[in-house]
């Protein structure tokens, strides 16, 4: 007899698991008529059918019929997570998605929210872009896959399922590229021999983006150079003065590594580099910014990092395009 009480648990728990492994404990959901923003009614009705068969085949839910939703509803519309709520209770369902439409061009734009009934809750809140209304199918089949596995349409991208607006170059900031030459003289300030002024000719490429210009410049001067610079562009006019610099690598071309050296009366050779780094402060103005082809007047003021402490002005003019 004692042991009856331990029988009737067994038979209760194995009632219990029978009850849950049941195909009919699916969750029950249903699918609001979509609402629309410049969506032709034909369309609208075609999405809502492609999104009720991709669930149905999926097969995860239990779905509650359109002719049930619409006895329910009747003559309202529904467009709040409140009013959802209460059409969900009344459908006795665990689930309630809505869905709304959105033209934008070409585009269609697909709102969708996803409501727990029963804990009065917003389980997903997310949206997909058809780039196009023949692209409709495929992206219910990424809705279809969200609202059934709970999940972000992120997370439900997988080959087969990918929409056009997803294999689109993501959007950059745009730049203009421009890319000229300059000459002019560079003046010694140190080093260099003691020379005089010589002559300078540059390359420069680069982009200018709002308020700056970034790029490379490759010069000839007194041997040669190659640098990286940024400006600093102070107006949006026709005429803007700029302030920038620049940083890189100099070869600077030396007569002789000999000196006179008094003490012996006789030239002495030095073992001096030319070649080192360079820094460069510069402004200058840029002409017609406006137009397509801009004039460059540049003055720079450059240090080259080597044995002879090479510094020097530099004053350029030249063409942008």
């Amino acid at each position: 007899m004692r042991s009856a009480p331990i029988y009737i648990v067994v038979v209760l728990l194995m009632a219990v698991g029978m009850s849950t492994s049941q195909p009919g404990s699916k969750d029950k959901l249903a699918i609001l008529p979509f609402n629309s923003v410049g969506v032709e009614e034909m369309t609208i009705r075609s999405a809502e059918s492609l999104l009720r068969m991709e669930i149905e085949k999926i097969g995860a839910v239990e779905l509650i019929s359109e002719n049930e939703v619409y006895q329910i509803m009747g003559e309202e519309v529904c467009a709040e997570i409140p009013c959802a709520i209460e059409l969900g209770k009344k459908l006795k369902v665990a689930q309630i998605a809505m869905v709304k439409l959105i033209a934008l061009g070409e585009k269609v734009i697909v709102e969708y929210k996803l409501i727990d009934v029963i804990n009065q809750k917003v389980l997903i809140l997310d949206q997909l872009t058809s780039a196009t209304i023949e692209d409709l199918d495929v992206t219910m089949k990424r809705l279809a896959a969200s609202i059934t596995r709970k999940e972000s349409a992120e997370k439900t991208a997988e080959v087969g399922m990918i929409t056009e607006k997803e294999t689109e170059r993501p959007r950059r900031r745009a730049s203009r590229l421009f890319g000229g030459f300059s000459f002019g003289y560079l003046y010694p300030q140190q080093g260099y021999d003691d020379s005089d002024r010589s002559f300078n000719m540059d390359f420069r490429t680069g982009a200018e983006i709002s308020d700056y210009a970034i790029g490379m410049q490759l010069a000839v001067r007194k041997g040669f150079a190659m640098n990286i610079f940024a400006s600093y562009l102070l107006t949006k006019k026709d005429f803007c003065p700029y302030l920038g610099g620049a940083f890189g690598f100099h070869w600077v071309s030396h007569e002789s590594p000999y000196r006179y050296n008094p003490q012996y009366g006789y030239m002495v050779e030095e073992e001096k580099r030319g070649d080192g780094f360079e820094l460069s402060a510069n402004t200058g103005l840029l002409a017609f910014r406006t137009y397509n082809v801009h004039i460059i007047v540049n003055l720079a003021y450059t240090y080259t990092l080597n044995d002879y402490d090479d510094q020097a002005l530099i004053f350029t003019i030249g063409l942008l395009k």
